[in-house]
């Protein structure tokens, strides 16, 4: 991987904990929660984790919000991506549907969710040796 290279897939993790941050803040602080919105940046970080590590290895990142996708490339680099299947199932509909109303009911305990599988796959990333945050 080139310098110029490392520099893009740091960026890609950086914006992925931003999303993070953002949606665990959110559900930390506001009253009612923005369930909804919530969810969609927990897809967000997800999203921006898996295309930085298509990247880190050369490859482009389709535009496209799809986890299910974007994780099977990961698969033919690494097949332990696999682990991740259910996690990008799960977050995978809020990557458009939340964005506009009435496309999609979203319960608190989904927003827990969604914060969890996030965190998964962090923690799978860090088991994997791939360093999101320097």
């Amino acid at each position: 991987m080139t310098d110029n290279n490392n520099d893009l897939v740091k960026e890609w993790y950086r914006f992925a904990m931003m999303d993070l941050t953002t949606a665990q803040h959110l559900y930390d602080t506001l009253y009612p929660k923005p369930l909804e919105i919530i969810c969609y940046h927990c897809q967000q970080a997800a999203e921006k984790l898996l295309k930085g590590f298509l990247i880190s290895n050369n490859i482009d990142a389709p535009k496209t919000h799809d986890l299910q996708l974007l994780r099977i490339m990961c698969v033919d680099i690494n097949d332990q991506f696999n682990d991740l299947e259910n996690v990008c199932k799960e977050l995978n509909p809020y990557g458009v549907q939340p964005r506009y109303p009435n496309e999609i009911e979203v319960l608190e305990n989904d927003a827990e969710k969604a914060l969890e599988n996030v965190q998964k796959m962090i923690k799978f990333f860090e088991a994997q040796g791939i360093v999101i945050c320097p």
